[in-house]
This record gives C-alpha cells, structure tokens and sequence, in this order.
C-alpha cells in the first residue's frame, strides 16, 4: 500500500512530516534521532526534499532508505527542471529498490545564475512530469503541491487554481499545499477545486516561525502572504524578547492555525519540520489529540 492508498483509507486526521537531508555525513545520527523523537507522534508518512534541479538526489535516495528502516513510510521529493525521462525513470527504480512508492512531483526552482531555456525542456512543469509518471508507474502514489495563495509565477488566483487540476487530471492521488498563514486562504483553495469537480485529499502544510529572518527568506521563496495580524505579532514579540519570543509566538500561532483547520475538516497536518524535533512535539502537545 503506497501512501497515497494509505491516506485514502484515514477515517482520523493524521501528521505527516517534511525533512531536509542533513548537508553533511556526520549530522545524520542526529538527524535520525530527530525523526525518531518526532515517531511518537505516530505521523502517517514523512517526506524528503530533492535539490534544485535534482541536486543532492543520491542524498535525498539515502535519507529516504534510512527513514524507511525506522519503520516510517517515506515519499521523496522528485523535481523535473533540467531532467529528463530517462533520468526520472532511473530515480524511481531506485526508489522502489530501496522500499518506497510514492513521491511529490514538482517542477522545482532553477538553479542559481541558471540560463536554461524552459520550452527547450522535455519536461518543463510539474504537470508533465506527473503525466509522465503516471504513464510509466501506473501504482506509483503521486503527490503535487498545491498554493492557497497564488505561485509567484501565476498571473491570478483562477490561473493558479487551473494549473492544480491539471496536475490532478494527469495523474496525482492528493495535494500537499505550500505553507500558508490565513487558514481562509485553505478552505477557498478546496472549495474552488471542489466546485471544479476535483475531490481528492488536499493536506494543508504548516510551517511554524521560528524567527523574523527566517519568515521574510521564506516568504520572499514560496510567494505566501502573512496577514497583518501576525507580523504585528511576531513585531511586538521581537521587540519583547528578540527570536526566543518569536519562536514562541510561531508555536502559538500554529496551534491555532492546526486547531481551525482540523475543526473546518482537513484531512490533517504536514508540518514543515526544519529538522526540528522540539518545536513539533511542542506543537503537537499543545493542540492535543487528533480527534474528527
């Protein structure tokens, strides 16, 4: 049962968890050691980011196989700018060799002073490589992202809306939305996909702030918005106690956030982890058990 069958048959809200590989060898033990603290939360599925145009991939193939021998079901993140299909077809076999069957399929950034030509690409966006995906694995669980508030790159909210159900028409089993701060922007993002007769498990991302540098460098990627409400917050905590008062802020305000959108029916919570144990289980405790 891959994660995207295994999502299909949750009758409770559930955690799932991103990871970032550790950069360098010697910080595995303790990254494991993060996931295996964050286990006790009993999350359903854990994810692993892939580098800007397929970097790091054999990193991303050794953090999953490591994670899936913990005894967690593991997606990898699988990005298509710069690759092509022999190169996708490879990365799965591998994946499957290792125990895994499903992944997040994303068009990803490009790299850095990059000049690659987009129509030059054989799979230029996320929704051809899920097409492609889909034509070569048919079980293979497929994930895409989705954007409450609008990708950087689209033009309109309606825009946005249509490239998701592409990516769903072509193949993908459920959503993973990029983080958000306005539980609003969630619940508008599924009614608008439901009204276009899309019903698939749509799982809200929640990164929790951990300080001001962190927030304006993730904003500035990602293209959310944080409501003026809490950036008066997360200001006022800063000026109380610095980052420290921040972070703290962050934890109260994603309980919140979690609180609202299990009560508003979210099938449940991928926490952004940033390899952060303590922060995680601290969230976890405060918003109490996952009850529908």
């Amino acid at each position: 049962m891959n994660i995207a069958q295994k999502i299909a048959t949750q009758t409770a809200p559930f955690y799932s968890f991103e990871f970032f590989p550790p950069r360098e060898g010697n910080q595995i033990p303790a990254f494991l050691d993060t996931v295996r603290r964050l286990q006790k939360l009993n999350p359903l599925f854990a994810s692993v980011t892939y580098g800007a145009g397929g970097s790091r991939q054999d990193r991303t193939l050794d953090i999953v196989s490591r994670i899936q021998n913990l005894g967690l079901d593991v997606m990898a993140h699988l990005t298509c700018v710069g690759s092509n299909g022999d190169h996708i077809v490879s990365f799965i076999n591998r994946l499957r060799e290792i125990g895994s069957d499903t992944v997040l399929a994303l068009r990803g950034d490009l790299p850095a002073g990059s000049e690659i030509d987009m129509s030059e690409m054989e799979l230029p966006h996320a929704s051809d490589l899920i097409r492609f995906l889909r034509g070569h694995f048919p079980d293979l669980g497929i994930a895409c992202a989705g954007y409450p508030a609008p990708h950087p790159e689209s033009t309109s909210f309606a825009s946005d809306w249509k490239y998701t159900v592409h990516k769903i028409l072509n193949g993908a089993d459920f959503v993973i939305t990029q983080m958000f701060f306005d539980v609003r922007e969630y619940f508008h993002f599924t009614q608008r996909l439901q009204a276009l007769d899309v019903n698939i498990p749509v799982i809200p991302g929640v990164m929790p702030v951990q300080s001001f540098e962190s927030i304006r460098r993730t904003l500035s990627l990602c293209g959310a918005n944080i409501p003026g409400k809490l950036y008066l917050e997360l200001e006022a905590a800063y000026d109380r106690g610095g980052n420290e008062a921040v972070r703290e802020a962050g934890i109260s305000y994603a309980v919140r956030q979690i609180r609202m959108l299990l009560d508003g029916g979210a099938p449940g919570i991928h926490l952004y982890t940033l390899n952060n144990a303590e922060t995680c289980l601290r969230i976890a405790e405060q918003v109490g058990p996952l009850k529908k």
